[in-house]
């Protein structure tokens, strides 16, 4: 037990030290990746049945989006941001009114976000 709290904490410390050295461009790199593994890992707690995971993975997943939509500057972004907003909140609803329905509504909506989230992040990856 003590092994696994301290590779926690490496990890946490490895992620904050990223976090203070990491360009603006980065942080939303590492935000999506974030959302990313959320929720693949929800749609493997689902798939094993771990509802308590399902939902604390679903509920960062949900979080890490809504900072994204956070983030936007619309000022700059203009159309773009505005479009992003759409979409951000068009993923948070989905997954929050699936969250709500069976497990094959929520795998469906849990690979659409993906899908999407990974479409942006593509986008994102390539402005360099």
């Amino acid at each position: 037990m003590n092994a696994l709290h301290a590779l926690r904490q490496y990890q946490r410390n490895g992620t904050e030290l990223q976090v203070q050295q990491a360009s603006p461009h980065r942080l939303i790199q590492m935000l999506m990746e974030g959302a990313l593994a959320r929720l693949a890992e929800a749609r493997g707690a689902l798939a094993r049945g771990d509802m308590a995971q399902k939902g604390e993975a679903l509920g960062k997943a949900i979080a890490i989006i809504s900072a994204l939509h956070e983030g936007l500057n619309f000022k700059v972004g203009g159309k773009l941001a505005a479009n992003l907003a759409k979409l951000y909140d068009y993923m948070t609803r989905r997954l929050l009114k699936a969250s709500r329905e069976d497990a094959k509504t929520l795998e469906a909506a849990l690979l659409e976000t993906s899908a999407l989230l990974l479409r942006i992040k593509s986008a994102w990856d390539a402005i360099g």
